[in-house]
């Protein structure tokens, strides 16, 4: 148990940046969450905080890791996973409190910053072209071993024909928001990243971007859930998700609003 508590402290002060400091992390409840969601995300917790007068600890990474940490006992409180089934494979390990809610559709597409050889191309020709005659030298991608929208860009690149040629050149970032970083940063040439990214302007406004048919991979269903130590702040941004007032937001951000 004891040392359980400490790798947990660990985690939080890592992801945080405490310094050690449990008391502080556990403050405030820690809302875990896919890095797609950073901007979108962020402007719905300014909303709730100004509504509910609740303090949130936002934390974002790749949703492979974090259903990791969370099997090991990491004290979070709410997850928003970009792929459900580690929602469900969570409730199914009895860490939540039920099975969640499928909260957003997530959607990817190529970014090209400015500059570069390469071509954005929502069908992917441009790429194909670029790994035949040359101009490719990287390309960057987050990892499909536990980022989901790394899994759907390996999926769409197979659609494509091009993931065996692609993979001497990729560069993988560990989630999408460092993909997106690689892709706009002159560590690749241009990457496969979430929309959700490329529509925020502070991203959006270093390159072009162009949607990926969602024809070609596996939709980005994506759930949220509460885990057994939920408190009633996370409880309460939970259902605030639901709001008309969220819903604009996360839908300027290219979320498709499902309806269970």
């Amino acid at each position: 148990m004891l040392l359980k508590a400490f790798i947990t402290t660990l985690w939080l002060s890592a992801a945080m940046g405490l310094g050690g400091l449990p008391g502080r992390a556990q403050a405030q409840p820690v809302i875990v969450a896919a890095s797609d969601l950073k901007f979108a995300l962020e402007e719905v917790a300014v909303l709730f905080e100004k509504e509910k007068k609740h303090k949130l600890r936002l934390v974002f990474g790749s949703s492979g890791n974090f259903y990791s940490q969370i099997l090991q006992g990491a004290p979070f409180q709410m997850f928003l996973s970009a792929d459900e089934d580690f929602v469900f494979r969570l409730a199914d390990a009895g860490r939540t409190r039920d099975r969640g809610r499928l909260y957003a559709l997530g959607r990817i597409g190529i970014l090209v910053p400015h500059g570069s050889a390469l071509k954005a191309d929502g069908e992917l020709k441009d790429l194909a072209a670029a790994l035949k005659d040359g101009r490719l030298q990287k390309f960057a991608m987050a990892n499909p071993d536990h980022a989901p929208y790394g899994a759907r860009a390996r999926e769409a690149l197979q659609h494509a024909g091009l993931w065996r040629q692609l993979q001497p050149r990729l560069v993988f970032g560990e989630n999408i928001s460092q993909a997106a970083q690689f892709a706009t940063s002159g560590a690749a040439q241009g990457g496969i990243i979430a929309q959700s990214l490329a529509l925020a302007p502070s991203v959006g406004r270093l390159g072009t971007f162009a949607l990926i048919s969602d024809s070609w991979h596996q939709p980005l269903r994506q759930r949220m859930v509460l885990l057994k130590n939920a408190e009633p702040a996370a409880q309460a941004f939970y259902d605030f998700i639901g709001t008309p007032a969220a819903q604009a937001v996360m839908g300027r951000y290219g979320f498709v609003m499902p309806k269970e």
